[in-house]
């Protein structure tokens, strides 16, 4: 079957949960929709020193050949001299689990683009959790050690942690790739509040779109921590996310505190901290006491529950919790 071409316009992902695939299909699309992020990151990350172009453009992802077998990139971009003469070819993935049949049909990505376009070729990996990335980033020997293929790899290794927030508004799309690879990570939530706070510059469809890509990528934990943080700047009247955010709040297991919260009672408040902690700690495993939980349902200053929320990120026992 002929590959599918990509969609040329962002279509915000809907809310009833997104499959592998179109996730994979968000990730590429901003590349599709701003092709000079790839060269951009290759300078940036990689310090590559890239030839002179002057143009950037996404081509067919298509690669066909003269057997039986079709292959098709997620994405291939063209960089061309102020000439129009092709200078370098990027085959873009994006890469979501270890797939042993990589290691040979990313040579052919390259050999064909090649071979075809007569210019020099790299694959670019977009590899959001650290295992694929590691993984990935191997290189590829093309046999008895003769040649290999090293992938260039956008993964926790090569990506910063943004977290200063003039940074996340210049360089917006990095700290989307920043909120990707490092959000689950100790630093985590601020990471994700420095790139979700950037998204404010964008147009609504492209910033839920964003927005989407990122929540996604967040575990049980971090996506708890994070509703908690919205439902805390709502309330505060801080206008730090955009509005389309409102939207993980508005979950059926939490829509019964929302009104006391949309009031601004402490009580809503310090009830819808209690519970993030407690998903949290539930979910890492963390056996709590009586006397434990007591202490959690007695403290009412919001603050201290914070602290305890992001302690139980990382924590391995209750005493790490509630430190």
């Amino acid at each position: 079957m002929p590959c599918e071409g990509v969609r040329s316009v962002v279509t915000p992902p809907s809310n009833s949960g997104e499959s592998t695939g179109s996730r994979r299909f968000a990730v590429a699309e901003s590349f599709r929709e701003n092709p000079s992020l790839a060269p951009h990151f290759l300078e940036i990350l990689f310090h590559l020193d890239l030839p002179p172009y002057a143009t950037v453009a996404v081509v067919e992802a298509s690669l066909d050949q003269l057997i039986p077998v079709e292959f098709c990139a997620d994405l291939v971009l063209e960089l061309r001299d102020g000439a129009g003469e092709l200078v370098l070819s990027i085959v873009l993935e994006v890469q979501r689990d270890i797939d042993r049949r990589k290691g040979y049909s990313w040579p052919v990505y390259v050999a064909v683009v090649r071979a075809r376009k007569e210019c020099s070729a790299v694959v670019l990996v977009v590899a959001p959790d650290a295992e694929v990335a590691a993984w990935a980033a191997q290189k590829i020997d093309l046999g008895l050690g003769l040649g290999t293929l090293q992938p260039l790899v956008l993964g926790s290794a090569s990506v910063p942690e943004v977290t200063d927030q003039a940074q996340a508004e210049k360089e917006t799309e990095l700290a989307i790739l920043s909120a990707v690879a490092h959000g689950n990570g100790p630093n985590g939530l601020a990471v994700v509040q420095s790139a979700l706070g950037a998204l404010g510059r964008l147009d609504h469809e492209h910033a839920a779109v964003y927005f989407q890509i990122v929540y996604n990528a967040l575990r049980e934990p971090m996506r708890r921590a994070l509703e908690a943080l919205i439902m805390e700047r709502q309330t505060e009247g801080k206008a730090s996310f955009p509005p389309f955010a409102q939207q993980l709040i508005e979950r059926g297991r939490i829509e019964g505190k929302l009104e006391g919260i949309r009031e601004g009672k402490l009580e809503g408040i310090l009830e819808a901290k209690r519970d993030a902690l407690l998903r949290l700690v539930a979910r890492a495993g963390i056996a709590l006491t009586a006397d434990h939980r007591e202490r959690i349902q007695a403290r009412k200053d919001p603050a201290t529950l914070d602290r305890w929320v992001d302690n139980a990120l990382e924590a391995k026992d209750a005493s790490d919790v509630l430190s």
